[in-house]
C-alpha cells in the first residue's frame, strides 16, 4: 500500500519561507521520481517541482530560484523549501508519484500573507 503524508505547512508572510515534507512509504521511495503539486480554489491542481531517481529536478517557472526540491532516500522523506514565498504561493500542496497508478497525498495548506 502506497502512503504519502504531508506536512510543514502553514501561514507566513511574504516574503518568508516554509519547508515541507513529505513521508513516503519505505518500498515505493527509492528508484522513484517524486513531486509536488499545488492547487488554489477555482483552479486546476498545478505541477510545481519534481525530483528524478537519479537526482535530477525540474521546476514550474512561477517558483524557479526560489523553491527547491530534494529527497533523503534513507529517511524515505520527499521536502519543498520554499523561500521567498509571495501570496499566489498560498495553496494546498501534494506530494504525488506514479507506480502504476497516480498516488497523493492528503494535502498541506500554505497561506502567504501580504
Amino acid at each position: 500500500q502506497v502512503q504519502l503524508v504531508e506536512s510543514g505547512g502553514g501561514l507566513v508572510q511574504a516574503g518568508g519561507s516554509l519547508r515541507l515534507s513529505c513521508a513516503a512509504s519505505g518500498s515505493i521511495f527509492s528508484g522513484r521520481s517524486m513531486a509536488w503539486y499545488r492547487q488554489t480554489p477555482g483552479k486546476q491542481r498545478e505541477f510545481v517541482a519534481r525530483i528524478f531517481s537519479g537526482g535530477s529536478k525540474s521546476y514550474a517557472d512561477s517558483v524557479k530560484g526560489r523553491f527547491t526540491i530534494s529527497r533523503d532516500n534513507a529517511q524515505n522523506i520527499l521536502y519543498l523549501q520554499m523561500n521567498s514565498l509571495k501570496p499566489e504561493d498560498t495553496g494546498v500542496y501534494y506530494c504525488y508519484c506514479y507506480i502504476f497508478s497516480d498516488y497523493w497525498g492528503q494535502g498541506t495548506q500554505v497561506t502567504v500573507s501580504s
